[in-house]
Order: structure tokens, then sequence, then C-alpha cells
């Protein structure tokens, strides 16, 4: 179907959710910051350029938001630091070490990944080291906010910690980008049901959740909730195309391999053990987006709303040709008549229909077991106790109190859904492990505080959550 076609009857709505956990000034190399400076030079900034006048929903969760703020100081420095003085020479290296055993196409493509990061570090310094004000800026795009810190919000144990997660986490999007349409992204979809009665009361209009494990469920209509909130349902048909590690688009032979590792951890190998070829591998990727609109556009007979969720970072860094398989998404949509829309005008052209919801996430099994389950069950106990202790430490406190503010934010650290996903997938060694004891061993340092004005610590915490919402906890 050309351009000038009848459009779809439906239509199809990309939303990409940016998470980091707090990472800044937490570590470097294995575990730690570099995370960030490689999703900011890998994944953030050529984003930025491809979704400019892309109705495109992109969910931009605060802890990032405090982290990408950072970067306009200090921290911003480092970030280069690292591109000059870590990335660079370890390309140079590696592909020297190639070029003497005789791997000249391993190593041409070590030269050529280089580029990568040399055009980071440009772009970065193009856009005023200012990334909140580089999406905030984006043309058509829908900016989506999320709890604080990305906190499972059914396993937060009491209404004051669930309300200073979402308080914090809307008041600071407010701050930052002036306007929002009240879409939510669900730390990792999880839902149960009442929550929106909670999102509601947070000016939250639009979250997505997935409802997979529902027999005879339509994902293609959106759910309308008794508290107002619209449930957008995430069609796991289309999304595992692109995420399933088996047999999903990034899986195939031709595409960078993210496992096949140089001394310096750089990526030359395909997925076949072949050595990568950049040029070969985009043509695939502009071939799998036509495929994949194609598959949308079957779906869409009918009418319907499709909501494709993916974890941004999922493209550019785990599967780095998936940017320019969005960026050939996009064109492809015009070129087949797939009409592209904003979640906000989606929920328009679709209208919602009252159904029932069943407690689910997207992670594996679509249940809580990969935060809540024996594996992590040292973590999930000590942020619950945490958060007793802060709440009846709190109780009945009007004033600021600079200790106070220091406990919240240290709770707010712990309550992050990642700390538990890292245990559960052996991604960090014992890092989430002592991340979760650093912030508790610090919270209750600022509790006691609260009855020693002499040992009063500062209230922030680097950079997180600088724009705290101290109401929930200080409200009787």
């Amino acid at each position: 179907m050309s351009a000038a076609g009848a459009k779809s009857p439906g239509a199809l709505a990309l939303v990409l959710h940016s998470h980091m956990p707090y990472v800044e000034g937490f570590g470097t190399w294995p575990f730690g910051e570099e995370w960030l400076w490689e999703a900011v030079a890998c994944v953030y900034l050529p984003l930025l350029d491809l979704l400019d006048g892309a109705p495109v929903t992109v969910g931009v969760t605060p802890v990032l938001c405090d982290q990408l703020d950072a970067m306009r100081g200090e921290p911003g420095e480092r970030y280069m630091r690292f591109l000059r003085e870590i990335r660079a020479p370890i390309h140079a290296e590696d592909a020297a070490g190639l070029e003497a055993g005789g791997e000249h196409r391993l190593a041409a493509e070590v030269r050529r990944a280089a580029s990568d990061y040399t055009r980071a570090e440009r772009s970065f310094d193009d856009r005023g080291r200012d990334l909140i004000s580089a999406f905030g800026s984006l043309e058509r795009v829908e900016l989506w906010t999320s709890a604080a810190t990305h906190a499972l919000l059914p396993l937060i144990a009491t209404d004051a910690g669930l309300r200073l997660q979402l308080a914090t986490g809307t008041a600071s999007h407010m701050r930052r980008f002036g306007n929002w349409s009240g879409g939510f992204w669900l730390p990792e979809c999880a839902y149960v049901p009442g929550l929106e009665r909670e999102l509601a009361d947070d000016g939250v209009k639009a979250f997505c959740v997935d409802q997979t494990q529902v027999e005879g469920f339509d994902h293609l209509v959106p759910v309308a909730t008794e508290p107002g909130p619209v449930a957008v349902p995430i069609d796991w048909d289309t999304v595992q195309l692109v995420w399933n590690d088996e047999n999903g688009y990034p899986a195939h032979p031709l595409y960078r391999n993210y496992w096949g590792r140089t001394v310096h951890d750089l990526r030359p190998w395909s997925n076949s053990g072949e050595p990568y070829d950049h040029d070969v591998a985009l043509t695939l990727a502009h071939e799998h987006a036509r495929d994949f609109v194609t598959r949308v556009a079957k779906r869409l007979r009918q009418g319907g709303l499709v909501c494709c969720a993916l974890d941004t970072e999922l493209l550019g860094h785990w599967w780095y040709e998936g940017q320019a398989w969005l960026g050939a998404v996009l064109e492809e949509a015009e070129s087949q008549g797939v009409r592209l829309v904003t979640v906000s005008e989606g929920i328009e052209l679709v209208e919602p229909v009252a159904r029932e919801l069943a407690p689910s996430t997207w992670g594996h099994r679509k249940d809580f077991t990969t935060w809540d389950a024996p594996a992590v069950a040292e973590l999930t106990f000590a942020a619950r106790a945490a958060e007793l202790r802060a709440v009846a430490a709190v109780a009945g406190y009007a004033a600021p109190h600079a200790a106070l503010e220091r406990a919240a934010r240290e709770l707010l650290a712990m309550q992050a859904s990642d700390w538990a996903f890292m245990v559960t997938r052996d991604l960090a060694g014992d890092y989430p492990v002592e991340r979760m004891k650093l912030h508790s061993d610090a919270l209750d340092a600022a509790l006691a505080a609260l009855t020693d004005s002499a040992a009063v610590p500062e209230p922030s915490l680097r950079g997180l959550a600088p724009h705290l919402d101290m109401a929930p906890l200080t409200t009787p």
C-alpha cells in the first residue's frame, strides 16, 4: 500500500521506556556509572536525532532524568573523559592487536565502531550538555513519567511509601518539562487492581499493562478504569518480534553479537561468529522494519490500537542495529499506510471499554517473582523494613528537616526495582547487594539524626530526587 492509499482503520503506538538506576557516582567498571555513559553515547543521544517530529511515546524515568540533569556539571566532564580517555584508546589498542594477529576485518570493524563515541562526544557538546532540554524540545513526541526511582509499586509496604514514589515522580516531571499529558509508565508494568486509584490522585491519565496471561483478552482495545486513568494493553504478539533473544529480529545471524567480546569488551563479531558487516546489518534492519510494519498492518485490519512497548536501551545497546530498525519503521509505517500515534492520540482514536484487569508484570512469567522470590528475599525485606522504619520515625513532622529529606532519598534509592532484577538475572555480581546495604546504613544514620541536631546529614543524595515531595511522609 502506498502513502496515498487508505490508512489502516487502527493505529500503532510505539512506546519507548527509558530508564537507568541511579549509578552516577556509585562505582565505575564493571558496575556503576559507565552503564550511564554507554547509554548516553549509544542510545539517548542518537535517539534524540531520530525521534524529533515522530508521534512516538517516550517514557523517561525521574531517576534517569536526575542523572541526565547532573551531567550539565561535573558528571558531564567524567562522561567526556570516559569517551576520550577510555573508549578511544581501547578501540585503537584492540584494533592494533587484531591487525597484528591477521584479523583485518575484525580490526576494521573495531575502528569503525570507534566513530560511535566520537559522534557521541560531539553531539553532547552540540546540545549544550543538556539532555533534559533536548528531550523536552522534541516535536510531536509525548513524554511520560514514572515512579521516582522505578520502584515496583505493588510491593511497596505503606500508602505513604507509595505516595512518595508517585508524588516525587510526577512533581519532578512537571518541574523539568513544564507540561504533562498524564502518561505514566508503571515500573516493570507491575499492576494490581486498585492501583489506578492512587495513580488518579496524582493526575495520571494513561498507563500500560501487560495482560498476556489472561485468556481471551483483547489486547488492541484500551481499558477504561473506574477512577479515570486508561490502561493500554501491550500487544505481546508485536513486542516479541523484537524482544525475544531466540527468534526475535536481534537474534539474526547477521546482526552484531552482544556477547562476543575482545580483550577490552568490544564487539566486532556477528551472531554467526563471523566478522561483523555493518552495512549488511543495516540493510537487514530495513528488511525487518518492513516485515514488522506488514505484521502490524495485518493486526490492525479490524481496527484497534497496537501498543508496542520496548525498553529504549534495547535499541542501540543490546540490539546494536535497533535504532536503524526504528527509523526504518517510522518510514515504513508511512509507506504502508499504518497510522502512527502517541498513546494519548491512540486512546482518542480507539474508545476504551470497561474490563477487569488481572495482577501482572511484563517480567518473566508475567508475575512478581523476579522481584519477590526467595532468591531476592533479603533485598525485598530490607526495602520494606527500611520503609516501615522511615514512615514510623517521621510521623508527625510537619516542618522540613534535612535528616528527614536524606532518609527519604535513601529510601527511594532502596526501593528501585533494579537491584532485585540484577540479582535474579545474575547481572552485576555483588553490586546490587552492596548498594542496598549502603543506602540502608545511610537511611538509619539519617533517622538517628532526627533526635541529634549535631549529626544532621546533608539532605541531598548526589543528584537523586532533587524535586522530592515530602508531603506523603510528613502528613499525618
